[in-house]
């Protein structure tokens, strides 16, 4: 019998680590045998990327960058995820929408009720079922306090236009994902980031073992390189 796919998400404010820990994830999985699909939010498709360079540099005001970055989303879930997920593959996405309640929400302050309605306008209608809204199967929230993600940030890369917001802003950030992950917590898995590096992979790959996605003996080789 063919398996399910897995949809899971990663999400974090800037420099809390996420991204390094990906590849390994998708390795572990792989070693298990499942075709895996890496992809990421903005971003994953041709005009989603076009989109996502413009989100990331261009000046624009709230409303129009979160009209942007569902569009990308609405052209990711078409084009990519959902035929990953019909094929069986396990979909490990960069970001999703708990990053616009998180960014653009709490972060800019724009309004949440508007990015519900996006939110249902661009992720219904694509799913088996098109009655149903597509959502992660699962989201690893990599929580890390802001100073901390500034300081690894800054020796990182030169900042795009949101990773040189303030301070102020990343704390509102991380109080917007704090309040997601207290609005779901049957989907949302807390990673203390903080850790070392290890401690950080084996925090991950716990939360997959116990939900019986992965081995103990493959979650126990891998880790990001």
């Amino acid at each position: 019998m063919s398996r399910p796919g897995l949809f899971i998400t990663f999400e974090g404010i800037d420099g809390a680590g996420k991204s390094s820990h990906i590849e390994g994830l998708a390795e572990a999985f792989r070693t298990q045998g499942r075709a895996v699909t890496v992809s990421r939010e903005p971003g994953g498709t041709p005009l989603a990327e076009k989109l996502r360079e413009l989100v990331l540099n261009d000046a624009m005001d709230a409303l129009t960058e979160s009209l942007l970055i569902f569009a990308a989303r609405r052209d990711h879930l078409r084009n990519v995820i959902e035929p990953a997920l019909a094929r069986g593959d396990v979909v490990l996405c960069d970001r999703f929408t708990d990053a616009t309640f998180a960014y653009q929400g709490a972060g800019r302050g724009f309004d949440l009720e508007v990015l519900s309605n996006l939110e249902r306008m661009a992720q219904t209608g694509l799913a088996p079922d098109a009655s149903l809204m597509r959502e992660p199967d699962l989201t690893v929230w990599f929580d890390l306090a802001p100073d901390v993600a500034a300081q690894r940030l800054s020796t990182a890369r030169v900042p795009d236009r949101f990773e040189s917001q303030p301070a102020e802003f990343f704390a509102r950030v991380a109080r917007g994902y704090a309040d997601r992950a207290a609005a779901a917590p049957q989907r949302f898995a807390r990673i203390d980031a903080a850790q070392e590096r290890h401690k950080v992979w084996q925090q991950l790959t716990s939360v997959f073992v116990r939900r019986g996605w992965l081995a103990i003996m493959v979650a126990t080789q891998g880790g990001p390189r």
